[in-house]
Parts: structure tokens; sequence; C-alpha cells
């Protein structure tokens, strides 16, 4: 894409890069009903209804630095808008001295959709690209003289070029895997020479001789620079150096903007934060946001470093702990809770445990195949029960609402091929585009041609819009009903219906519009790529999969060398296809399945082993290692923090350990369940916990209940712990009664039988008992 400097932006509207701020829009819809678009506030006050008092707390606190850990599902998104249009409904933030940074053009986007929606239009919501080359368009005249060099979307065929000028021959994916390793060194900002030592000390497998691609990386660049072109790593390189050596554009861009808000903040990169840094100068007037748990993207730079170090870096900062998952029912969480209870590292270290506000759904489902093609089969089955409406007794799940994730974009070519057969529409994410489609393109130029009056049906003229856009379309190839079978034909269908349903939706949320508003949706919806819903069941890979959600989400081929991948060597590594799979787990709203083939093809042998990830969690398996307890949700103030008086911290909800609601009840507390959850009690060990009690009650002369509550002993009974710290993590076993009645009831729980205290009365006190018990008329601990 040329950079076309021939209209620059005025001095007053350089920030927006000469562009106009768009007009109000039904874009992006607030909740998850399509359709469904909520009313503007009335004012500051009513931006804040709806909000959780975490989410309220993020909203409210708009001076100085903060920092939100938000889980998967807690709203992140919803926190984040609302404090910006807080702030500027109560006048405390001007619209153009903010700047919300994120990673997608979709993502920001959908950002400025929802601003507008709460009345702060005029926010600027860009990725860091998007920011920078708006910045480096207007500067560089100043800064360096000429137009900005022409910036090259596809380096792969340079990169190419340049293998070749070192007689190196890549083939396609060598080449993709070097050009990922250019990538990598521009936004970690090594030059080619560092190359092969900087590679090496981050543990990194090169797909070549680290030596060979130091070379292609310089020759890379030499390229580049004799033709005059920049790429995507270019233009934040080349931002960072004009605000480096030009303090007088860095003081403007200061004044500029005066409060920044980054998403995703655990995928920023080296470079990118080092723009950020340079963006902010002394000031403290930012928000980050991100979850150190959905680190997936480490390949290309990104580093949950910058969040886990953030109050280290701003001592003073406000941390709140979004953990209310408002997507998944509490089996879905449950399993993503246990999913990286037995993760290490620092990000693990960090975790959020979450708490779902859904009703309960049904488990996740495990399934193991014979072979691969069986696992396709039988999930394009599953798929197919699901989509059956209720009344012939299906689940009546739309086909746009369920999602199939695998690890590598190869294995899609088995489950296009089961849902074909099985007459299933799907779509693969992270192909072509949807408004790059032929017919897209071709339907966009008609439905502009119908709207200035010179294709349309005189008949349909005063039509509402559906109908005119059926009409249109039906020359195109549309119908009310698809056709059969899958393939090319069934797909451009597919396209088509989603612009018919996109008119439908607009039509019921725009009283009023006209067919011309309809095409200005449809072009800020292709600039923003926020493409329709297409009546299909999606095909992705688990990293495309960020940022969504589905109804029902099946996760497939969980064997070991493919979750986690076999080249995932270091523990590092490992742990990041661990955080992999909980961004699929998490994607689900409601139906979860789980699968892995035993073989290959028909017929192999059944060598392969589920993953590891599942130890513990799926029936039948045995969990390998200690878990790491989570972190509660809430809100830590810096101790210097404005009318702080040293860090506080809200305890977060305890909750069902079985289906993941909060408990507020105190026995329910306990029990660490619902009274109406399943109990996996222990009935024998309860009975034996119950007799040794009164015999350690009888010898201190004091009731049952001052050893341990019946609830406690349900408890111990359902849990049966085997260490200390699982013994402790009981509700009422405190630090005095671990010490003292620790080892009797591990004993007990691992079936060995305790000496009568009255067997040796010399010995009282073996096996933890004592007599003269100095907590007469205490309460548990």
């Amino acid at each position: 894409m040329a950079v076309d400097n021939r209209h620059r932006a005025s001095q007053e509207t350089w920030q927006h890069g000469g562009v106009t701020a768009a007009t109000s829009s039904t874009l992006f819809p607030q909740g998850s009903t399509p359709g469904a678009y909520a009313a503007t506030p009335r004012d500051a006050d009513a931006v804040l209804d709806g909000l959780d008092p975490e989410q309220r707390e993020v909203a409210t606190s708009l001076h100085g630095a903060v920092c939100v850990l938000a889980g998967a599902g807690t709203g992140k998104t919803r926190a984040i808008t609302h404090r910006i249009a807080y702030g500027v409904r109560a006048g405390i933030l001007q619209p153009a001295s903010v700047l919300a940074v994120t990673f997608t053009n979709r993502a920001a986007g959908e950002m400025r959709g929802r601003l507008r929606q709460l009345g702060a239009g005029g926010v600027q919501a860009r990725t860091f690209h998007s920011a920078a080359l708006r910045q480096l368009q207007y500067f560089w005249p100043k800064a360096v003289g000429g137009e900005v060099p022409r910036l090259v979307e596809r380096k792969v065929q340079l990169v190419a070029e340049a293998a070749a000028r070192c007689r190196v021959r890549l083939d396609r994916n060598e080449l993709r895997d070097v050009t990922g390793e250019i990538e990598w060194s521009k936004v970690t900002q090594t030059v080619p020479e560092d190359y092969p030592a900087v590679a090496a000390k981050s543990g990194r497998e090169a797909p070549r001789d680290a030596a060979e691609i130091g070379r292609i990386y310089a020759t890379y660049e030499q390229l580049k620079r004799d033709r005059g072109v920049i790429d995507f790593e270019d233009v934040l390189l080349l931002t960072v150096g004009v605000l480096q050596e030009r303090p007088d554009i860095a003081d403007q861009v200061r004044r500029q903007y005066q409060h920044f808000v980054v998403d995703e903040y655990q995928d920023v990169s080296p470079l990118q934060q080092r723009l950020l840094d340079l963006w902010l100068g002394e000031r403290e007037s930012l928000c980050v946001v991100g979850d150190a748990s959905q680190t997936i993207y480490s390949f290309t730079g990104a580093t949950p470093d910058h969040l886990l170090n953030f109050r280290t870096r701003h001592p003073r900062a406000t941390v709140v702990k979004l953990i209310r998952d408002y997507r998944s029912t509490p089996q879905v969480v449950h399993l993503a809770n246990g999913l990286l209870s037995q993760a290490r590292g620092r990000a693990a270290e960090h975790r959020l445990e979450l708490v779902s506000q859904r009703e309960a759904g049904p488990d996740p489902v495990y399934a193991a195949y014979a072979d691969e093609p069986a696992e396709a089969e039988g999930t394009a089955r599953r798929i197919r029960e699901l989509i059956t409406p209720v009344e012939q007794g299906g689940g009546g799940i739309p086909a746009s609402q369920i999602a199939i994730l695998y690890r590598v974009n190869a294995q899609s070519e088995l489950y296009e091929q089961a849902l074909a057969d099985a007459q299933v529409p799907y779509q693969l994410r992270g192909a072509e585009r949807f408004f790059e489609r032929p017919e897209v393109r071709e339907a966009g130029l008609l439905l502009r041609g119908a709207a200035r009056g010179g294709s349309a049906d005189p008949a349909l003229a005063d039509a509402d819009i559906p109908s005119q856009v059926r009409a249109v379309l039906t020359t195109r190839g549309w119908t009310p009903e698809p056709p059969a079978g899958s393939g090319a034909v069934r797909d451009r269908w597919e396209s088509l219906a989603a612009l018919v349903r996109l008119a439908e939706d607009f039509a019921a949320s725009r009283p009023g519009a006209t067919l011309s508003d309809l095409v200005a949706e449809l072009d800020e919806r292709a600039a923003a790529q926020h493409a329709p819903t297409v009546e299909g069941v999606t095909l992705a890979s688990l990293h495309a999969a960020k940022g969504l959600e589905w109804d029902a989400v099946f996760l497939v081929g969980l064997t070991e060398g493919m979750m986690p991948i076999t080249y995932a060597k270091t523990e590092q590594q490992i742990e990041e296809e661990r955080r992999l799979l909980y961004v699929g787990v998490t994607r689900a709203r409601r139906h979860l399945a789980l699968s892995w083939a035993l073989s290959r093809a028909p017929g192999g042998r059944a060598s392969r082993r589920p993953t590891r990830f599942l130890n513990g969690l799926r029936p039948g398996s045995q969990a390998i290692g200690a878990r790491t307890p989570g972190g509660g949700g809430g809100i830590e103030r810096g101790a210097a923090a404005p009318g702080g008086g040293g860090v506080r911290r809200r305890r977060g909800p305890v909750h069902c350990r079985v289906c993941g609601r909060a408990l507020t009840d105190a026995g329910e507390m306990k029990l660490m369940r619902c009274e109406g959850c399943p109990s996996e009690l222990d009935e024998a060990l309860y009975e034996r916990l119950r007799d040794w009690r009164a015999e350690q009650a009888g010898q201190l002369g004091q009731p049952t209940y001052c050893v341990f509550t019946d609830k406690t002993l349900l408890a111990i009974a359902e849990a049966v712990p085997g260490t200390e710290p699982e013994l402790a993590r009981i509700s009422g076993v405190g630090r005095r009664k671990l010490d003292r009645f620790g080892a009797d009831v591990l004993a007990l729980c691992a079936g060995r039988e305790l000496p009568s205290a009255l067997d040796d009365e010399g010995d009282a006190d073996a096996g933890g008992s004592h007599s003269g018990d100095p907590w007469q008329n205490s309460t548990e601990k």
C-alpha cells in the first residue's frame, strides 16, 4: 500500500491523519444479541450503570496509572470503553486528547463504535501501527523532508529475493519462517549482525542456520534502502526515531495526547513499549489491560513482562482484577481454571481464578477416536445434531455459533470434508477476508448503484432496506434457500446471505434509514474488517480464535505432539502451549467438546496419547504436579495513590469447586461447593474422621466442634488431601490446627490406622493428640 501524502492534514487535525471523525453509527452493538443496540446513556453517571464493582473501579479511576488484570470473558472491553466514555461525559477527559491502542483493526473499529454509542465520539482508537503511521505521515516532511517511503505490505517476496542474492534456497515454509524471524528481530530491536547471538540467548529454534538468516536479514534491509520502501516494523522504528531525535515533535505529540489506554497489553513487544514510553514522556496518565494467561504470541516478540512489571515501573498504580466471567458456564470455567492450576512460570504465578456468572450448563465432553478421519466424522455428526432445530430433537444452535479449533491450519482439511459430507455449512477463518471476496465486492458495487437509483427495481423504490437488498442480490445468485451441498457455489451463497442478514439487522436497529445509509455502514465495516456473520461453522486455528467466542466449541486433535506441538521443547514453550489450549477452552460459552485420535489413519497402531494438559481433568486421568492457587479479584492501590493510605486489598469471592458459582452461604463456603452440587464424599473416611474427632474431643474435655466442625470434616472427606498445603486450603483448617492435628488427618486420608492415645498413656501426644489444650472456648481458625 503506497502512502499518499498529496492531501496532508492540517495542524489541527493531524492526529486523525487528515480524516474527519466518523458520524454516529450502529456499527458495533453492545450485548451479544445481533441487532440489539443500546441507547446512548443520558449522562456521565448513566455510563456507569450495569458495571460490576471492579469494572466500575476501572471506569472511575481516571487519574494516575491503572493496570487492569482481566480474565477471559470478564468484560474488559466494556470496562475500558466505559472508562473513556465516563471521563469524556464527566468533562474530565477531552475526546481528542485520548488515544486508545489495540492490536487489530477490527478491535480498534469495535472500540470506536462502542465509544460513539456511549456518547464519546472523537476519541482516537487505533492499532499501534495505524497510530504510528499517521504520525509518521504528518511529521516526516518536517523531520526528514520529502514524502514517507512507500509501504510494502507483504515482505515475503522481498525476503525471497534477499535469500536468492545470498545463494540460499528456501522452500515455501522456510520462506515464511525466515520472514517471521526478521519480523521478530525488528520488534525486539535486534540488528542483523546480532541476530545469531540474540536468537541463541532467547532460545529460539531458527528454521535455518542463524548466520544464514542474519545475512538474509541484512540483504533484505539493503534491498529496502535501495528501493526506497519500508515495511510495517519500520513504521514503528521510524516513529520511535523521529520522537527520540526531535524533542519538539515529541512535545507536540504529548500536548495532543494526554491520556492513553492500551488493550491486550500482554501482547506488547519491546518496540511497541518503547513507542508507548515516548508518547507518555514522564507522565503516568496510562491505563493498560491484559491477562498474562492469554500470552500466546511470544514467537512474534510479544511478552507479558511489561504487564507483570507494571507495578514496579509505576509504584503508585491502581491494580484492578476482573475475575467475574460473563461468557462461559461454570462447567467451562471450572475446566479453564483447572487447566492453568498446574501451570508453571511467572505468568502462572499471576493467573486469575475465574468465577462464572452464568447458569450451569452441560459438562465438557471428552472423546477418544480410533483415527483422525473418525474424529472428524464424529465431530461433524455431533455438530449436525447441534444445528438440528429443537422441534426435530436437535440443539437448535445456529451454525455460526459453533467452531472447530485446531493447533495448525493443516488439520482443517479433514474437517472441511467431514462437514461437507454431513451437509453442514462452514467458513475458514484466516482465509480470504470477507470484504475482499469477489462476490462481496461485486455486491457492494451493485448496492451502491442501487442506492443512487441507477439499478434498483422501480417497483421496490418504496420498499424497506432488506427487500431492496434481496432484489439486488437475487440478480447475483442469492436465493431464499441455500443450494444443496458445499463448494464454491455454497460459499458464494453464504457470503450474499450474510449481507442480507446484515441488512435485516441494520433496518431493525435504524428505523427510517435508507439504502445509502446501509452502503455507508458496509464501507465502515470494510475499513474496520468487521465482517458480518456468515451462517456456517467456523474452522480456525487456536491462534486465530483469540478474541472470539461461540456457543459451542470443539477442540480437536488434542494429542501429545500436537498439543503441545512437537517443537515446543523448553518449559517456557510448553507453558505457552498450555495457555493456547486455555484460550481455546475459554472461547466456549456453553458447549465444549475435547477430542483426540489414537492413530493417524484407519488401521494404524493406536500409539498416540491425549495431551498431558488434561491430566487430572479428564475422567480416568491422574494429575501430575502440584496445583498452583489462582488469584482472586479485587483492587489494589499504590502506597502513595491519591486518597489511599497504603495498599488496599479486597478478597475475591469463594466459589464452588464443582460448578464455579460464587458462594455466599457460610456452610457452602466451608464445603467449597454448593449444597446441591454432586458430592465426592468418601463415606468411610468421613466415619473414621468422626470417630477420631470424638476421641480427640474427649481427651480435651471440649465439644467435638472445637476440634473440627461437621462441615470441615465433610470438606476433608470430599477433598481427601494428600499434603499439608492441600489440607491447609480447606476452610476451617488454620495454622494451629494444622500443626496439632495435620499428621493424624493426613494419615487417616491415606488409609493408615492410628494407635489410640489410650493405648499408651505415657505417650499421649503421639499422633498429634494433646491434653491440657490451651484453646479452651476457642473457635475454628
